[in-house]
């Protein structure tokens, strides 16, 4: 199948060399076979009952495509497999992440603090699906859509840590021009400043605007994320273009930390920056 036939929720093959993908694909897709082949079930069969092409299966079970979230509920539930699947679909969800970004996705699924500074596009962690989407048809070169769709789903999955018990604190900082900028349409726009505003109800989240109008700056460098784990480890987290580091050494990430406050304090305050946000949605 050529990537023109590629069928929609199908995801393209793991990157040669790209170990831990490979590991957690082979082992997902070895069970499902078993748990296929002890339901009775030829592949065309199960493909036929699941929505997928047989090819498409065939990759799933020998490790060497992305399944989706939805995919494997349905396949847990068709093959009575009692959650052993299911159970697997967060380290096969790491699989759809850029290579860059998977240390920092599985310490963000740790953390019990994580402080953001967004500057270009609003954080993941608040993007809606459709602003997620738009942002990913924007990459040059270009993603195929399944790429993109495959990226979607594992953005949507890390938005779990607002389900988490007990609640990780966390914090945003976003640059104005973020939320001016119309990624994707008025539409999306509108979607995306209200679910800004949604996710900041919840008690565990302070979001703040960083208003245009500030002489003095603290964040000119760009953005950084800060995340504290359950086993008190704290780290930092930069990002440009497609290259990324992971700071555990104390020094830098104290540097960090010391600057992220001073942007907090240069930032509106949590109730001012909701008020800024109710302000753009009645200018749209």
């Amino acid at each position: 199948m050529n990537e023109t036939e590629r069928q929609p929720d199908e995801a393209p093959e793991p990157a040669a060399g790209s170990e831990p993908t490979a590991g957690i694909l082979r082992v997902f897709g070895r069970q499902l076979k078993r748990f296929r082949l002890r339901a009775g079930l030829e592949r065309p069969e199960f493909a036929a009952r699941t929505g997928y092409a047989v090819s498409t299966i065939a990759a799933y079970e020998q490790g060497r495509r992305v399944p989706p979230p939805r995919f494997i509920e349905v396949a847990d539930d068709l093959l009575d497999a009692g959650g052993v699947l299911r159970e697997m679909k967060e380290e096969v969800a790491r699989a759809q992440y850029p290579p860059f970004f998977r240390d920092a996705a599985r310490l963000e699924a740790e953390a019990i603090e994580l402080h953001a500074y967004d500057t270009h596009v609003v954080n993941g962690l608040l993007q809606t699906e459709d602003y997620a989407r738009a942002v990913f048809a924007m990459r040059r070169p270009l993603l195929d859509e399944a790429t993109i769709e495959q990226r979607v789903a594992g953005r949507m999955l890390r938005q779990e840590i607002f389900t988490r018990w007990p609640a990780p604190l966390m914090s945003f900082v976003i640059e104005e021009a973020v939320l001016r900028r119309p990624i994707g349409g008025a539409a999306v726009q509108r979607g995306q400043l209200e679910q800004i505003l949604l996710t900041g109800q919840h008690r565990n989240v302070e979001i703040q605007v960083m208003p245009l109008q500030r002489e003095e700056h603290a964040g000119l460098a760009g953005p950084f994320t800060l995340i504290e784990t359950t086993s008190g480890r704290r780290i930092a987290y930069a990002e440009v273009q497609k290259s990324s580091s992971l700071y555990t050494e104390r020094a830098p990430v104290r540097e960090l930390e010391a600057q992220y406050g001073i942007i907090r304090a240069q930032a509106l305050t949590p109730r001012e920056s909701v008020a800024f946000i109710e302000e753009l949605l009645g200018e749209l």
